[in-house]
């Protein structure tokens, strides 16, 4: 097996701070363009293995859309689950309990170790709110 190192370059710590400032789900389209507004050169390839690289160490989450993945800073590490609004992006980390399900159904089939990836799409109370007023 080949060991991965992840080095901490200035460039990773400036895409780890953008993200961290970041309170629901961006895209690394967006993240870079607000790395360069403030003025950073750095490059959208290098946006991209940046959050690859934070979502492979556990401190960044990651969802796909119908546009692509989506990333959220994430510092605990730790196994979770979401919800998150499809207008707005409001993402808020739920308990789901499905834990022990998925590992005796694992193992009921033989396999292991498994990962999964469980996150549910609704519209928050906000958005809803206008979509209702706005449908009138």
């Amino acid at each position: 097996m080949v060991e991965v190192t992840h080095r901490q370059t200035e460039q990773k710590a400036a895409v780890r701070s953008a993200l961290e400032k970041s309170t629901d789900f961006i895209s690394a389209q967006d993240l870079h363009a607000r790395l360069r507004d403030k003025g950073s050169t750095i490059g959208l390839a290098t946006v991209y293995r940046s959050l690859n690289d934070l979502s492979q160490t556990g401190e960044a989450d990651v969802l796909q859309s119908g546009t692509g993945q989506l990333f959220r800073y994430c510092g605990s590490g730790e196994h979770h689950h979401h919800l998150v609004c499809v207008d707005c992006g409001k993402t808020v980390e739920v308990e789901v309990p499905v834990e022990e399900w998925v590992q005796k159904v694992s193992q009921t089939n033989g396999f292991t170790p498994v990962r999964h990836v469980l996150d549910m799409y609704g519209r928050c109370a906000d958005c809803e709110a206008i979509r209702r007023s706005t449908a009138r």
